[in-house]
């Protein structure tokens, strides 16, 4: 698995951008969202239980990202089409307003290393990526296992102080000296 301090692999992914017929889809690389941080999401499949909640979360949450410059982007293995057939299907995602992107090959989740062993699904794993494209944050949990975005933001802001942040830090906070 990828970890902190290696490179974002280079992709070129379809990825569900809006619900607007003949706008819905994009074209999303690494490069798509250059000289800004980066929240990659990945999740294991489309029109599942705990997915929705975690989906809509970060939606919910998009604003904070924004605030630190920061583009979230939602990935599985499911197709663009199986992507855009949910948004249209479930209430809680049909305004998302970051990228539901299809790693249908599964090309990024496989040179992530993030790929569920038995289940050929991408695990629930996160990535903070700087704006050079190195990540700096990883966490994956096991499939029954919904992530908590609060967690992902106190880091991201952890991260972008580029000071020494003790347990439990939260922005606002006095950081550590070293003496």
């Amino acid at each position: 698995m990828l970890t902190v301090g290696d490179s974002l692999p280079e992709f070129n992914l379809k990825a569900v951008t809006s619900l607007e017929p003949g706008q819905e889809f994009s074209d999303i690389t690494q490069n798509s969202y250059a000289g800004k941080w980066q929240v990659l999401f990945f999740w294991p499949m489309d029109f599942t239980f705990i997915c929705p909640t975690e989906i809509a979360e970060f939606s919910r949450r998009n604003e904070d990202f924004e605030d630190r410059d920061t583009q979230v982007l939602g990935l599985s293995t499911d197709t663009h089409f199986v992507h855009l057939a949910w948004r249209k299907d479930h209430d809680d995602l049909r305004d998302l307003n970051f990228p539901m992107v299809a790693d249908t090959k599964r090309e990024l989740s496989q040179a992530l290393g993030i790929l569920h062993k038995e289940e050929g699904v991408a695990l629930r794993a996160t990535f903070i990526v700087d704006p050079e494209g190195i990540i700096r944050w990883v966490s994956v949990n096991d499939l029954s296992v919904g992530r908590n975005v609060d967690e992902v933001l106190r880091v991201l802001d952890g991260l972008q102080t580029d000071e020494l942040c003790p347990c439990n830090w939260e922005k606002g906070e006095a950081t550590l000296g070293v003496a």
